[in-house]
């Protein structure tokens, strides 16, 4: 029995399903417990682990050295993530419309991007390298090769039993493609944790399925979806989803709903926000937060 299948983000080409599963399952859990909910047992959550599928063959590969601009895709994301950066964490992180090199023009290069993200909340204790694998590895799903064999691992964790699915990161993407890839599926909740969704160019507008006039698909009929973010998180440029998915009629709150009215009044859609100290982006540190714990026991109690 799967209850809760969790989606990993990137950076996780050298793990195993069984080095992550203990931590992960621990933090869910004890997210759970923070929010006054009875958590699953560590038995009942499920690791959907693709990483293997980018590490590199000792040749050139998913872990060989970063090019200085690999791709105009990388060269973007990663401006439009310095961008980011500058407005949320000023005092460690100039702004690339101010910064200049020695010749005096901008250096609007991957480069010259991950070393302005490594001086930011965002990336404490990561390096240019991790930097550009969160590029270049979100390319590889979403322009490359990479989509089908990635969502192959997560279709085949979710089966009847299973109520709740968490995706982070890149594993938000999978997580909702998975969904809607699989018709009459019985999730209830969907938990996005700083996810780049809502990033409408180079992620939104290259959704499977499509988004349509400006609309995602939704990931289900019986699904209530949960989107948390903390505001130093950089992945998650748009802080709020509720305009890219849904009708009109699916609605957003920042606030959580009592867990006596979920099952009737609550939005579909909650944007919620946490904070994750200095590892914004850190998936242990999302999962330990309130808000997601809330709403995993809401999915499993629906």
């Amino acid at each position: 029995m799967t209850a809760v299948v969790l989606v990993h983000g990137i950076g996780k080409q050298y793990e195993v399903a069984g080095t992550l599963h203990g931590p992960l399952a621990n933090a869910l859990r004890g997210g759970v417990e923070m929010a006054g909910g009875v958590a699953p047992d560590a038995g009942e959550i499920g690791i959907a682990f693709y990483g293997d599928l980018f590490r590199g063959d000792g040749a050139r590969g998913a872990g060989a050295a970063p090019e200085a601009d690999d791709s105009p895709i990388e060269a973007e994301l990663a401006l439009q993530w310095w961008r980011a950066a500058a407005r949320i964490d000023p005092e460690n992180v100039q702004s690339p419309d101010a910064a200049t090199d020695v010749r005096g023009s901008v250096p609007h290069t991957v480069k010259a991007a991950l070393r302005a993200l490594s001086m930011s909340r965002f990336a404490t204790r990561m390096t240019r390298h991790a930097l550009f694998g969160e590029l270049s590895q979100l390319r590889a799903y979403l322009y490359g090769d990479m989509r089908e064999p990635v969502l192959d691992r997560v279709r085949e964790l979710i089966d009847r039993d299973t109520r709740v699915v968490v995706g982070h990161s890149l594993g938000s993407i999978v997580a909702y493609e998975a969904l809607c890839a699989l018709p009459g599926h019985e999730v209830r909740a969907l938990v996005t944790l700083g996810s780049p969704l809502g990033i409408r160019h180079l992620v939104f507008a290259r959704l499977r399925p499509e988004p349509r006039e400006g609309r995602g698909a939704w990931p289900g009929d019986e699904v209530r979806w949960t989107n948390i973010c903390d505001r130093h998180d950089v992945v998650a440029l748009e802080e709020h989803l509720c305009g890219l998915f849904g009708d009109d009629r699916r609605t957003v709150t920042d606030t959580p709903p009592a867990d006596d009215t979920v099952t009737e009044t609550a939005p579909p859609l909650l944007d919620l926000t946490v904070d994750n100290g200095w590892r914004a982006h850190d998936l242990g540190h999302y999962l330990t937060a309130k808000p997601t714990g809330g709403a995993i026991h809401r999915g499993l109690t629906r």
